[in-house]
């Protein structure tokens, strides 16, 4: 009892620097978007071609609080109290086109007979944001609905079970939402052929009896797990298609994807299976200047080897009682700015326009 009454009081603890830390970045970040007193007004200046509201892996459950299989606290009931304060803040804000979320609402251990309600809860809290939601799925929403029943809910309109889509929320910008689950042994029938083509591939690569161990697995290998999935040949070609019609259009890329696609940006163990030939696309264009997930919930960020920024968001689940973590975007023609609320780190994403 004791050393879990030490554990928590280190969390809160740790939590409370990462408030003061993020609180700092947050502040430097809107000191830098209200630009100089300089002559001529400088990019940040500038008012954004448009803004949007992020969060992930809220992974809500109405069950004890609980840890992850590496002894992470989770914190099942707060999450969705993080979620509320989140769509509070974006309607504050007043100026937020819409909102993506990154995947995962509800979590794995929630109780069967409550997924349906569960995932019911998290969407309706979505649904008090004054604009469009943008879902995507991730391996937790897929343990407690198949498919079939899960999409309408998400309001992802597939007439195939598939769940990428693209749109333009401005004129030079397009955003691309990638289904990492395309090819997964999770959310679609035992007997389809997605379902079939991804066990055969874990059979190929992890020769462990239980598919969601990395044990003996080295390296980048440590992503071949069955929570994990990847993009499938048809989803690839349609990739290939939006970003050529992208540069006919002059439009700057935003992927976003439940599963990370760089390995800088996350643990080997969060990887999208498939990220590198994923990517090969993406560097055929120059048009991708930024690349957001979720799933690996410690968050990170990285910039590969094409000058394509990768984020990857910090886990709403993960927030102690009394903390945060969602944000929101602001995009303009030479960067993303993402601020970031307590444990979400802000991040000030630049390229050439």
């Amino acid at each position: 009892m004791q050393a879990g009454l030490n554990q928590s009081c280190n969390s809160v603890v740790a939590a409370s620097r990462l408030h003061q830390n993020s609180t700092d970045r947050f502040t430097a970040l809107q000191k830098q978007s209200m630009g100089s007193t300089s002559g001529l007004a400088s990019e940040q200046e500038k008012q954004p071609l448009f803004s949007f509201g992020v969060i992930s892996d809220v992974q809500y459950a109405d069950i004890p609080d609980g840890y992850s299989f590496l002894g992470v606290p989770r914190y099942y009931q707060h999450s969705i109290q993080v979620l509320q304060r989140a769509v509070q803040k974006w309607n504050n804000h007043g100026m937020l086109k819409f909102v993506i979320n990154f995947g995962d609402i509800v979590d794995g251990k929630c109780p069967r007979d409550e997924s349906l309600n569960a995932v019911k809860k998290v969407t309706n809290e979505f649904g008090k944001f004054n604009g469009p939601i943008y879902h995507m799925i991730g391996n937790h929403c897929l343990y407690n609905l198949p498919r079939e029943k899960l999409l309408p809910i998400l309001e992802i309109s597939s007439p195939d079970g598939n769940a990428y889509y693209d749109f333009s929320p401005a004129s030079e910008y397009r955003i691309i939402v990638l289904d990492g689950y395309d090819i997964s042994a999770i959310g679609w029938p035992q007997d389809n052929p997605k379902t079939l083509e991804a066990l055969e591939f874990l059979r190929s690569k992890n020769p462990n009896s239980e598919k969601n161990s990395p044990e003996g697995l080295l390296g980048l290998e440590r992503r071949f797990l069955m929570f994990n999935g990847a993009v499938g040949r048809e989803q690839m070609e349609w990739l290939d298609g939006v970003l050529q019609d992208a540069i006919k259009l002059k439009q700057k890329v935003v992927v976003c994807c439940h599963l990370p696609l760089d390995p800088g940006v996350s643990s080997p163990e969060a990887l999208l299976w498939n990220y590198d030939e994923v990517m090969n696309v993406i560097h055929q264009y120059n048009c991708v200047k930024v690349c957001l997930s979720g799933h690996d919930h410690k968050g990170g960020y990285s910039i590969d080897s094409h000058g394509i920024h990768h984020k990857s968001f910090e886990a709403a689940l993960e927030c102690p009682p009394g903390t945060d973590s969602f944000g929101y975007i602001e995009v303009y023609d030479n960067r993303l700015m993402l601020f970031g609320t307590d444990r979400m780190e802000s991040t000030d994403m630049s390229f050439s326009p």
